[in-house]
Parts: structure tokens; sequence; C-alpha cells
């Protein structure tokens, strides 16, 4: 980008364009992934979605790279491109919740403790992820999954509603009744159709949940996952649990004499009422004593960021996922061979559920194509120290290999990786893919939106 461009794009837009002499600069390309190291030739911090119009038509007419960052959660760092534009969406922070509708209106920048905080005052909230400082548009672009999937649905399922700036620089809303082609497209296929600047969701009845974290000794692995296979299924979908196996964290919840124990475990939500919380937790003396265990009411938002300090801006970062219908008895032995084998401290194996209303959903509703999953899994090495990278990486790429013939061929969109390629994409939309590429041609036919898992426009008249 020249001089004058960048010269034009600061005269044309409110918020600040940060060019590479700024002094600012480097703190405005940082992600949450300090494995990515991209360095734009301008990060726009759009002030609003006329911002963000500007900057498109400026992309668009000079040629240049885009990429959009929302809460820069991005694993593979799809939220920055070198030598182009970053559209950052961060100053646009804000939700409006209309109670009587049980609605929230969700600007494009936003994160995940944003929604949950605005709308927890009025003892509401919609399925999202685990991580408070994830954001809002990339992972409801994505499908989004956590903790009220099981009683509630995916994040996009309780999508009403969403304005985007399109390739061509024009804003639309797309719902059920405008742009509904789009509307489909948006619901899982990620950020390849436009950039939204704000999402209206339905709300839930949410206040004080029953959380637990309950953990076993890594070496038991193989009955814990399958009691647990067994069990959560045929739970009622007040009860959500994913599994996972990691290395205790020191400090509370868990006793000193725990710290550094590589263990599997299961971490809990309850929604239903709460003198029934303890009951439906009774069960996990079933497959071996616990090391520990943990349970009390906590407010939605609190277990929604439980875990924010322990993985913080700025981690190595190495993930790849899978789809899984089923966890057979020779998964068993892979993860247990694995989580013997953890190589830091804060890597991480997760299945998250995404079965009970997840599962009522038609399978062609939405660009989500995996109804029939029950679980969504995610292998990630996490480390402060660069040094360990490869380390890391390699721990990844092993585990998910193992495991990826059990898999049903698809991931989680937003748990897919660094370098995937194009027939991962595929089989992450399944038969979809052909509907979503028509959907790419007919609003971004020059695949402007291509910094994403990339579906490309389809060819032909």
């Amino acid at each position: 980008m020249d001089s004058a461009t960048l010269e034009a794009m600061r005269t044309a837009l409110r918020g600040p364009v940060i060019g590479a002499q700024d002094p600012e600069y480097n703190q405005a390309r940082e992600i949450y992934n300090a494995m990515i190291d991209k360095r734009p030739a301008a990060i726009v911090r759009c002030a609003d979605a006329a911002d963000v119009m500007g900057a498109v038509d400026f992309v668009r007419d000079n040629g240049l790279e885009l990429a959009v960052r929302g809460g820069g959660h991005s694993g593979p760092g799809l939220c920055l491109v070198d030598d182009g534009v970053t559209v950052d969406l961060s100053p646009m922070r804000w939700v409006r919740v209309d109670p009587a509708a049980r609605t929230a209106q969700v600007g494009g920048g936003s994160l995940l403790g944003d929604l949950d905080h605005a709308t927890h005052g009025f003892g509401l909230a919609t399925p999202s992820g685990i991580v408070s400082m994830t954001g809002v548009g990339g992972l409801t672009l994505g499908g989004g999954h956590g903790y009220l999937t099981r009683k509630y649905g995916l994040t996009v399922d309780n999508l009403l509603a969403a304005d985007v700036v399109l390739a061509d620089g024009s804003l639309v809303t797309a719902s059920e009744t405008e742009h509904p082609d789009l509307f489909w497209a948006l619901r899982g296929g990620g950020g390849n159709f436009g950039i939204v600047t704000s999402f209206t969701y339905r709300l839930h009845p949410v206040d004080t949940v029953g959380v637990g974290v309950t953990v076993w000794p890594v070496d038991r692995t193989r009955e814990v996952l399958s009691w647990y296979r067994d069990f959560l299924p045929q739970a009622s979908e007040d009860v959500y649990g994913f599994f996972t196996i990691f290395v205790i964290p020191p400090g509370p919840p868990f006793p000193e004499e725990i710290h550094g124990r590589k263990v599997c475990g299961v971490v809990w939500c309850h929604t239903g009422d709460p003198d029934r919380f303890e009951g439906a937790l009774a069960a996990v003396n079933e497959p071996a004593p616990p090391a520990f265990h943990f349970a009390t009411p906590m407010p939605y938002p609190a277990l929604q960021g439980m875990f924010d300090d322990l993985i913080p801006t700025g981690y190595q970062w190495y993930w790849r996922g899978d789809f899984f219908d089923r966890i057979p008895d020779a998964a068993l032995d892979v993860h247990l061979e694995h989580g013997e084998n953890i190589p830091t401290p804060l890597s991480l194996m997760h299945l998250y559920p995404v079965d009970g209303a997840a599962h009522r959903v038609g399978r062609d509703d939405t660009a989500w194509s995996y109804r029939d999953a029950v679980w969504s899994g995610v292998f990630a090495g996490v480390d402060p120290d660069p040094a360990n990278a490869e380390t890391i990486r390699q721990w990844c790429v092993d585990y998910w290999e193992k495991m990826h013939p059990y898999s049903m061929g698809g991931a989680y969109v937003n748990f897919m990786g660094q370098g995937e390629h194009q027939e991962r994409v595929r089989a992450t939309y399944r038969d979809h893919y052909d509907r979503l590429a028509q959907v790419k041609r007919t609003y971004d036919p020059d695949n402007l939106f291509h910094a994403n898992q990339n579906i490309r426009p389809a060819q032909g008249p």
C-alpha cells in the first residue's frame, strides 16, 4: 500500500488507520495466538458500519488483500493478512438487550463477555463458547457451541438477523425474510460472505447455573471416557459436560497436592432446578473414585470466564479438530496414550457435546452440516514459550492423525488449524458446500473475503 492510499483511508474513515510506521502498530497486530506473526500494511479500526463499508471499498478498488478481525481468537491467524488490510471491528463493542422480546443486538467487535454481562442483568443468555474473551463474530459464523448447546442449540440456531457489509460495499440485513440465502450461509459458513457489523440473537432464561469440575488420574482415561460416552447422551438436556484431558493448574479450586498432575475430567454446567444439581452428578463415582470433585452454584458469566486467566492472549497455540458420532474402544487407547504424554502444562484435549437441542434442527436448515455429530473435538498444544512451538504442534498433529480415522471426516470450522487444505473445507461442509459456493458467487463473486477457511465462488452460468 502506498502512502497516498493510506492517507486517503485516514481522511475518509472515522476510526484510526494504523500503518506499519505508527508507534501502536505492533500492539494493534497482536492476536490471541502468538504463534502467528503477520504484518498488515494497515489495520483499520472501524468505528461503525460506515467505516466498514468505506474500508471494503478502499481494499477492493485498490486490489489489496483483506482480513477481518473481531475478537482476534482465530487459531490459524486468519484475522491478519501480510501486506494487506485488516478490518478491525474491536471498537464496535456494544450490546442492546430487549428483555421483553428476549433478544439482543450485538456489535460485530463484541466479545462473549460483553454479551453475557449485558444479558445476565435480565436473567437471560444465548448459547456461545466457553471463554469470555472470544469474539462473537467468528464464533457465531462458524456455528457456535458451548455450555447451553444441549439445552438451547448452537449459537446459529439462536441467530435472528445479521447486518452485513458485502463485497460491493453495500450494507444489507440478512434474516429468514431478507436475503434468506445469505442468512442460511452465515449460519455456519464462516466469514466467507461479508463482514457482519451486528448480530441479533434469541435469548433464553439463564441466571445462576450449577457448575462442576470432576477429575480423575490420567491413567483412568479409558474407564472414565467409556463411562462418559454412555452417560452424557442419555442425560437430561439440563446437564452439559465437556470431557477434557489436561494438567491441573496451580491455584483454586484445585488443592495443592494435585497441582501439576495429568488428569482426565469433565467440566459440568447444569441449567435445571438447582435442587436437582447434586443428583444429576451423582454418577461421577461410577467409573472410578475422582481425584477431585467440585460443585457449586455460579452466575453464568462467571462460568464463561472461568478459564480466561489460564489461557490469556499471547501464548503459542496450535490446534486441530474433528466431529465424532461415537467413541469406539480403540479411540480410548489413543486418548490415554496422548494424555499421558501431554507436552506442556497448558496443552489439552476437549470433547464438546453438540447433541440435544442441536439435533432437533433440520440438517439443511443452516450451513452447519453435522447435525448428526455428538461431539466436537479439539486437540490443542499451548505454551507461552516460542521455543516449544514445534513440540506442541507435533503433539497436536500426532494426536489428531491417530483420532481422525474414528471421526466423521470434517471439523467445526473454528477448530480448523493452520494449513488445512481445501478438501478439509469441503469435508466440513459436506453436501452443503456446493450450495454455499452458489451463495458465495451471488454475494462475493471475486472472492474478496478469502482470508478464512475459504469457500470458493461457484463457476459457470
